[in-house]
């Protein structure tokens, strides 16, 4: 059923009373002022969360998964009302992806050998209390996705969520402790505070209790995640070019790359960020992209007035720019667009800033190449050796294996939109930490456990 302005608004609004009750929770599960109060709530969780059998854990996240459906609409108003970033309707779709397709406890497997000399098991067990840090971009897909592999492997998690996101969090919060509830399960399975800060996070980081860290956001918070010590997820920046080459079905490979640019305003990290054509086809691309695929051709005095608009006075992301539409941004710089727009366009080399710099936003610059091999060589510049992503649209076999070894990247999308990598559209199972800085890639339920090996010497071999 479709919701209305006036119920969104209603829901925002008892989130936030709730939110001022008093000073030991806000009124919602899982939610405290203090961060060694939600540490030690998610601690006694755990405990019983750890003995469940996998059956009780599946049944809370079946549960979890009606719940994010039934709520999908709610979600998407929420975040774009709250940060300004991104648009409801791809919001609802990636809410509903979380819903369908995030792995569940069948992600935990156990390896066995068997031999002459006995039999060995590799079991996958759970780390604890996991400490994560969310970003105001896909902030209750994450929390969302996350806690469900999480409690799958046996954890509880306490989330330092991005402050500019915090209603929307404690809202996926209240819901994800909710769930377990109605299936027998414990509360505060996911924890977080009212009021997240710097001191929140590094008490978070330092904390005997919290033996492994999940960081999804820009370099500097997986930075600090890396440098504290402790195991550590790190889910960081990317800057994705896709490159066409003159195999490719051009037409194709526009519609796509536009779709993947324009998805929630280019907030997801895997989003086509720029494009590197080869000669051959670069006019012709340019061609569809503008006049079958909404592109907005922007002139040189547009490009510059759009650097000095989403880039502040000291080169730094403007973050009001972030996650809006093309029509929005090219508003901001005086250029009224009819609402088919969606994109913003323009032919530059790959140092210009609105192409070297990751920007969160449906503006999408090509990059014109003489022949493929230059192509890939600055589509690699491109990347920034962040080994996050990447995207191909060609037919030749040969060419998109020598871009994946050049690129080396977590994610690698060939003849299709970026979104395809994460299930939509394209074979797999979403997330919305891709940890490419720290190897795991794609992470999932299985990513946070532990692998225990046991070993019974000479026995349980029957041959």
């Amino acid at each position: 059923m479709e919701m209305t302005e006036s119920q969104i608004k209603s829901i925002v609004g008892e989130v936030m009373a709730k939110m001022q009750l008093g000073s030991s929770v806000s009124g919602m599960h899982g939610v405290f002022t203090d961060m060694n109060t939600a540490i030690a709530k998610a601690k006694e969780a755990q405990k019983i969360v750890h003995r469940m059998s996998m059956d009780q854990r599946e049944k809370i996240i079946s549960i979890i998964r009606v719940k994010i459906k039934e709520n999908a609409e709610t979600f998407a108003r929420m975040g774009v009302e709250e940060t300004g970033m991104g648009n409801v309707g791809d919001k609802i779709l990636k809410h509903l992806l979380v819903a369908e397709k995030t792995p569940g406890t069948e992600d935990i497997k156990t390896v066995a050998w068997s031999g002459d000399r006995g039999l060995t098991l590799v079991e996958m067990g759970p780390f604890g209390v996991i400490g994560a840090i969310t970003p105001c971009t896909n902030p209750s897909e994450t929390v969302l996705c996350n806690t469900m592999g999480m409690l799958a492997g046996g954890n509880t998690v306490v989330f330092n969520p991005h402050p500019q996101a915090i209603r929307t969090t404690i809202f996926a919060i209240n819901l994800l402790n909710e769930a377990s509830l109605e299936a027998g399960g414990p509360d505060n399975i996911a924890c977080t505070v009212e009021k997240p800060t710097m001191d929140s996070s590094a008490v978070m980081m330092k904390h005997k209790d919290i033996p492994l860290l999940v960081a999804t956001g820009g370099p500097g918070v997986v930075t600090a995640v890396l440098s504290s010590g402790k195991r550590g997820i790190g889910a960081g920046a990317g800057n994705p070019p896709a490159l066409v080459d003159e195999t490719a079905d051009v037409r194709k490979a526009a519609e796509d790359i536009v779709n993947g640019c324009t998805f929630d305003n280019n907030l997801p990290c895997i989003a086509e960020k720029e494009v590197v054509a080869v000669d051959a086809i670069c006019d012709q691309l340019m061609h569809y992209m503008v006049e079958e695929q909404g592109c907005y051709l922007a002139s040189k005095e547009v490009q510059d007035r759009l650097v000095k608009t989403v880039f502040n006075e000291k080169g730094a992301l403007n973050r009001k720019c972030v996650g809006r539409s093309a029509k929005v941004l090219l508003k901001m710089v005086g250029v009224d667009v009819p609402d088919n727009i969606r994109c913003i366009t323009f032919e530059g080399p790959k140092e210009h800033p609105l192409i070297a710099e990751e920007l969160m936003m449906p503006i999408l610059g090509v990059v014109r190449a003489k022949d493929f091999q230059d192509a890939v060589e600055q589509a690699v510049w491109l990347e920034h050796g962040n080994r996050h992503s990447a995207h191909i649209h060609s037919k030749n076999v040969d060419r998109i294996t020598e871009y994946a070894r050049a690129l080396d990247t977590a994610i690698l999308v060939k003849n299709g939109p970026s979104y395809a990598a994460l299930g939509f559209g394209g074979e797999g199972f979403p997330t919305f930490t891709i940890a490419s800085r720290t190897g795991e890639g794609l992470t999932s339920a299985a990513t946070f456990t532990k692998r225990r090996r046991c070993t019974m010497s000479d026995s349980l071999c029957i041959r």
